[in-house]
């Protein structure tokens, strides 16, 4: 009887077959977009980009980015500093910028500007 239960659960945690083209297309998404997170962490590390304007008016591609890896890339923000911030704003640091309530993206700007 155990050994149903253990192959009953093994078959619904399996994920469904992929085509090789759709794993392509899945993985040419996935490398363009750490290209461009990639590209808008220089850009906030060079000052081209500011945090604030990225929190405000985030592009698609860092919806699904954390918030503690995008604040690391900020000059001056360590990982002790990131963190007391984001414990400030109640934010886990594994939030991402796409799932910030309201209340956390504002309290979070506000205190960045200081």
């Amino acid at each position: 009887m155990a050994t149903a239960t253990s192959t009953t659960s093994s078959n619904t945690s399996m994920a469904p077959e992929r085509s090789l083209n759709q794993r392509m297309d899945a993985l040419a998404r996935a490398n363009q977009i750490r290209i461009q997170r990639a590209q808008l962490k220089r850009d906030l590390k060079s000052g081209r980009l500011s945090i604030h304007s990225l929190l405000l008016n985030p592009p698609e591609f860092v919806e699904t980015a954390k918030v503690f890896d995008m604040l690391l890339a900020v000059p001056k923000y360590g990982r002790v500093k990131v963190n007391k911030i984001l414990a400030h704003c109640r934010i886990a640091p594994s939030k991402t910028i796409g799932g910030l309530s309201e209340r956390q993206r504002s309290e979070l700007i506000s205190l960045l500007h200081r």
